[in-house]
């Protein structure tokens, strides 16, 4: 029996991260080697600092590594905590999970406020918490502000009203992976001490950059933390020209970032990218919505004030296989989706739409999932992109 042939065609990449990478942003990353101390690249990367502060929202300092999201993760705790330090960690999925993980494993006391993944947290039981800590043993909070294996995201302004409210001096943390360039976000206004970044999504470049917005206060702070650091510490980067990394500086991400910014920017403008982001997920869950009918797949997150604009997780109708979708999409049809992650593993496919993509291209991932549930027999109603259709409108 033959090999099934591989399918033509470019493939249609609908992963929640890394994400698509625009042709101009390729062609920037592949620049000449350069000299980092060289004046012509210190002027790209002083541009891109400060582009990059835009797109956060913040005046306030900005830390890089390379490394991805994990490591900035790494950094934020490093920096501002000592052994034993008591953090609380927000329950979102399996990105918080990790990140309690990691404080655990760095000798940092984790509480978790528990919640429904499907639902996400009650924001009076974060209040409830915060007023028991009266002698304020939580000395930051751990959002991640869009979860990408759920599908979920969390109003940042609501946790920061919470911390408000209670008066609690916590340092508020939240990660921005999945969410900066494609969804609403401003680290100043909202009061954010710590946001933590990469490069591989809504920025549109390679996995293996990220980096740590930083505020006044959270600097403070860093001046007290015992934590063990090296290649991660702020205080030894601050006195180096380029105000990050300890060792060499990747500068073909700077080239690549330089272009990722003027296409944000400059070409589409930040306000459009975040509507355009907000219009294509709405037609992947009006989609989704559809295919339910006739016991079919249904959204994950079932909490509509609280669905993530660029990625959807979908839940498998009982007796049908996550994986063996994702499978047959890849192999037959060239569409990549993402998959379940955690207990959530062959349950769940997820469909990104964040980064460089368009109406077309999400139609035809759609139509792809429709077409692949056809032909494994798994029920939905039919006519799940003309749904999509009339949401784009």
């Amino acid at each position: 029996m033959s090999a099934m042939p591989k399918p033509r065609g470019r493939q249609f990449f609908a992963n929640p991260g890394p994400t698509n990478i625009p042709d101009s942003v390729l062609h920037a990353v592949a620049h000449v080697t350069v000299d980092f101390n060289d004046p012509a690249f210190l002027s790209v990367y002083e541009g891109c600092v400060a582009g990059l502060k835009r797109i956060l929202k913040t005046e306030q300092e900005l830390f890089f590594y390379t490394a991805s999201g994990h490591g900035a993760w790494e950094a934020s705790l490093v920096n501002l905590l000592s052994p034993g330090d008591q953090v609380l960690v927000l329950e979102t999925g399996y990105f918080s999970e990790s990140w309690a993980k990691m404080a655990k494993d760095l000798g940092i006391e984790v509480r978790t406020l528990a919640a429904d993944w499907r639902r996400g947290i009650d924001m009076a039981a974060l209040r409830a918490a915060l007023i028991d800590d009266s002698g304020h043993a939580i000395k930051a909070v751990c959002v991640v502000h869009n979860e990408t294996a759920t599908g979920m995201m969390i109003p940042l302004p609501e946790v920061r009203a919470a911390l408000d409210a209670t008066q609690h001096p916590a340092l508020f943390l939240a990660d921005t992976i999945s969410s900066l360039g494609s969804l609403d976000f401003r680290m100043d206004e909202w009061g954010i001490d710590i946001c933590v970044g990469g490069s591989q999504k809504g920025l549109m470049l390679p996995t293996g950059m990220s980096f740590t917005g930083v505020s006044a206060k959270a600097m403070a702070v860093h001046a007290t933390s015992t934590l063990p650091k090296h290649y991660f510490n702020w205080t030894q980067m601050l006195a180096r020209r380029h105000r990050s990394f300890v060792g060499t500086v990747p500068t073909s991400f700077f080239y690549g970032l330089q272009e990722s910014l003027r296409l944000i920017e400059g070409e589409e403008g930040l306000a459009n990218v975040v509507a355009r982001h907000t219009r294509l997920a709405r037609a992947v869950r009006a989609a989704v919505q559809h295919w339910s009918g006739n016991a079919g797949p249904t959204l994950f997150c079932q909490n509509p004030e609280r669905f993530s604009d660029s990625v959807t997780a979908i839940l498998m109708p009982e007796g049908f296989n996550a994986d063996q979708l994702r499978a047959l999409c890849l192999s037959r049809f060239n569409v990549s989706l993402g998959g379940g992650l955690g207990p959530l593993n062959g349950q769940v496919f997820r469909i990104g739409h964040l980064g460089d993509l368009n109406e077309p291209m999400v139609l035809g991932t759609l139509a792809t999932v429709e077409l692949a549930m056809q032909v494994l027999g798994v029920p939905h109603a039919e006519g799940g992109v003309g749904a999509a259709i009339k949401a784009l409108g």
